[in-house]
């Protein structure tokens, strides 16, 4: 197995678990994160050297990437494993898969790229790399099944970790917020790029938007000690009525009135949570041209994706500007309808995407090794 990042470590270690329960013993070994470790996992590289993310960064660490990835197939087509799993970090997996695919290894991809955002020559792309994809979304499945390859929908994990009804008062008291007052969550990003482009623009918004409303609190949890840093920086000179916290996304969200969220998982976790939100995503000007090119979707954030509407206002790139952030925050503050509108269908989303994935991934799995193919 091969994850990449955060999330896809993840959602390993919730498969491995799940494959573990069903069928012993299994051996896991590949590149994997802390959660695949506690389940005891074996990472031959440590996975934070393939957590790079955005053209320009991943540039610089091009060759040493392509270099783990070499040595890694190698090492694989002597050991030749019963099975490969590439979860997620598609750019790193895809062509390992297909050379893995190619010697008579199966291959399984969990998680979809964002086929359905880019162009579907990507689909066919994977059709060849892949002996069989596992996908989150329900949109995602006939996109494969029309291209031939076989594809099992699982659902969404954080569908099945947040609850259906989240707790507000609860949240705030075990985050120790002030009760009372509106709250409002900054999420501008997990990453170091994504921070060096929205912190600043996420903070003056949150100030402009104080002037507006008074008696407001603005809590904001962060993924790594280096990205707390760097909010912690940007919100310093503002002098915000601000908790920043490590983790803890989920409580800060079910505790929250509004959201202010930069485009990407955090949105979904957002809609489940039944937060209303503001989406908002900037990007260095080079990465946002190529995106631009190549996105064929009208909306960026999953809520809209899902909805199949701009549900949820989206402000990308020179439209982010703290101004408008904190206008279009206002703006869905005094608009309750909207607010209701927006969890109404967050509610539907819950309920669609909630089906178990680990257990269903499993029983995918399985089934692959036990045929040797889809």
């Amino acid at each position: 197995m091969v994850a990449g990042e955060a999330s896809g470590d993840l959602l390993a270690a919730h498969l491995i678990a799940a494959l573990k329960a069903r069928r012993r013993p299994i051996r896991f070994a590949g590149i994997g994160g802390p959660q695949m470790l506690a389940q005891g996992f074996e990472s031959h590289y440590p996975m934070e050297k393939l957590s790079v993310r955005g053209y320009a960064e991943v540039l610089r660490h091009y060759r040493e990437i392509m270099g783990i990835r070499r040595r890694l197939g190698k090492t694989l087509l002597a050991e030749r494993p019963d099975l490969f799993i590439g979860v997620d970090s598609s750019d790193f997996n895809l062509g390992l898969e297909a050379r893995l695919k190619e010697a008579g290894i199966p291959a399984i991809h969990y998680v979809s790229p964002s086929v359905w955002a880019w162009r579907g020559w990507r689909v066919r792309k994977i059709a060849r790399c892949v002996t069989h994809i596992l996908v989150m979304f329900p949109f995602e499945e006939p996109l494969y099944q029309k291209a031939g390859v076989p594809v099992t929908y699982v659902g969404h994990p954080l569908a099945d970790v947040i609850p259906l009804a989240p707790k507000k008062d609860e949240a705030r008291a075990q985050l120790k917020l002030p009760a009372g007052k509106l709250l409002v969550a900054l999420l501008p990003g997990s990453r170091r790029s994504e921070l060096h482009y929205m912190a600043g623009s996420f903070v003056l918004a949150a100030q402009r938007f104080r002037q507006e409303v008074h008696d407001v609190h603005f809590v904001c949890p962060t993924v790594t000690r280096e990205t707390h840093d760097m909010f912690e920086r940007a919100a310093h000179q503002h002098d915000l009525p601000l908790t920043l916290l490590f983790g803890h996304s989920h409580a800060a969200l079910a505790a929250a009135d509004l959201a202010l969220v930069a485009s990407g998982t955090a949105t979904l976790e957002t809609a489940l949570s039944k937060t209303p939100m503001v989406i908002a995503y900037r990007q260095s000007p080079i990465t946002w041209a190529m995106m631009r090119a190549m996105l064929y979707l009208p909306y960026v954030g999953m809520p809209n994706i899902l909805a199949g509407e701009q549900l949820v206002p989206e402000l990308l790139q020179d439209k982010a500007t703290p101004a408008s952030l904190a206008a279009a925050l206002l703006a869905l503050l005094r608009d309750t309808e909207a607010q209701k509108r927006q969890i109404a269908r967050f509610h539907d989303f819950h309920h669609l995407l909630r089906r178990n994935a680990a257990e269903r991934a499993a029983e995918a799995v399985l089934k692959v090794l036990d045929h040797g193919h889809a």
